[in-house]
């Protein structure tokens, strides 16, 4: 059977980038790898016919030949027998390229640095819970934090090793992090187990930390508490993490703050919501109350005559501020009036005398809605 055009096989035309033939070799890899697709013949054939036409293209000179002399470029006396550039000699770099980009959480490796080794491990982020109380949030304050973390070991620098010694290259996988197992036509990279993919080995560990390179500490912490957070909030405080293993970078600090509960105020946003009761007298017959405010101030309100519960009365910019930035919300007071408790005599007296004096006037929304039950009443008897 006659082999198929490479630019065919990859969907690409032939004046394709050397990115885009990647891209879409990439993508084909990926659909067609036979760990995606155990037991399927043609699948498995696509793959190999995959990488056999990304490994004639992804060379410029192999490509050029290509180009030039077709798949004769290939054959007895071309790049050389078995396939582009040797298809056995090259399969195990192209599978390790696919794998680094595509399949690395099956493998269960990292990412290498230099000279094939792996990266340094970079240290677990933390978080740390605070309260604040509703004027803290409101005005904002630097507050002093305790936090038990891993640090950077002082006697060996980070590093593990005992003092005026280093690691040496690890024997098993040669300093690359990594081993390969072939298994017929499939080449596997994993993460070699000596060294934990970090391509050396420390064979004088420091006294102090064991050879990870980093040691508990606990360590006092400055956090800027801007006016204005919420409940929720979180301040990321970087490179304030754990300390990495053997010399990697630290990882973060995350605080994430809650706000008590007010005694007076409940909050939405930037406003501010504070219920007031109110006595009988003061409702029916005006007066003025005086409400607390969150930064510590007063404000008047004057309540008008014949004011009901769930009146609102709304004081402009005396809510909170809104995160970063000069906008603040306001306040509102919300009434209750409340019904008279535990009258002597002459009071009872008083209110009765008041009822009898009362017309419909006096209570409207009463008079009201007693007029329409009692014509309910009375056309459900006629």
């Amino acid at each position: 059977m006659a082999k198929r055009d490479y630019y065919e096989v990859l969907g690409v035309e032939r004046s394709a980038s050397e990115q885009d033939i990647k891209s879409a070799f990439r993508k084909l890899a990926k659909a067609y790898h036979p760990d995606r697709n155990p037991d399927d013949a043609e699948a498995e054939r696509r793959f190999k016919e995959v990488n056999e036409a990304y490994e004639a293209l992804k060379d410029p000179q192999k490509r050029a030949a290509y180009d030039q002399f077709g798949h004769a470029a290939f054959e007895q006396g071309g790049f050389g027998a078995g396939g582009p550039g040797g298809f056995g000699a090259d399969f195990g770099a192209s599978m390790s390229d696919i794998f680094d980009d595509l399949f690395g959480e099956f493998m269960g490796g990292q990412r290498r640095g230099g000279r094939g080794r792996t990266t340094r491990q970079r240290g677990d982020d933390l978080r740390y819970n605070m309260e604040i109380t509703l004027v803290e949030a409101f005005s904002g304050k630097t507050a002093q934090i305790r936090v038990p973390t891993s640090v950077s070991c002082d006697t060996c620098s980070g590093s593990g090793t005992k003092p005026g010694t280093s690691p040496s290259v690890c024997r098993t996988c040669g300093g690359a992090g990594k081993v390969r197992a072939s298994q017929g036509f499939f080449t596997i990279e994993r993460t070699c187990a000596a060294c934990q993919g970090r391509g050396e080995v420390i064979n004088d560990p420091c006294g102090i930390c064991a050879g990870a390179g980093r040691v508990t500490r606990e360590r006092t912490l400055s956090v800027n508490i801007p006016a204005g957070v919420e409940d929720g909030t979180r301040i990321r405080l970087a490179g304030e993490g754990e300390a990495g293993v053997r010399g990697g970078p630290p990882g973060d600090l995350y605080i994430f703050l809650s706000i008590r509960p007010h005694e007076f105020f409940q909050r939405d946003g930037s406003d501010l919501f504070c219920r007031v009761p109110i006595s009988m007298t003061t409702a029916a017959l005006s007066g003025q109350i005086e409400v607390p405010n969150v930064d510590g101030g007063r404000s008047r309100v004057k309540i008008p005559d014949g004011t009901e519960t769930g009146k609102q009365f709304r004081l402009r910019g005396k809510g909170m501020p809104v995160l970063r930035s000069s906008v603040t919300g306001d306040m509102y007071i919300q009434v209750e009036v409340e019904t008279p408790k535990n009258l002597n005599r002459r009071q009872k007296e008083l209110l009765k005398d008041f009822d009898k004096a009362s017309s419909d006037s006096t209570s409207p929304h009463s008079a009201g809605f007693f007029a329409k039950v009692k014509a309910f009443f009375e056309g459900e008897s006629g």
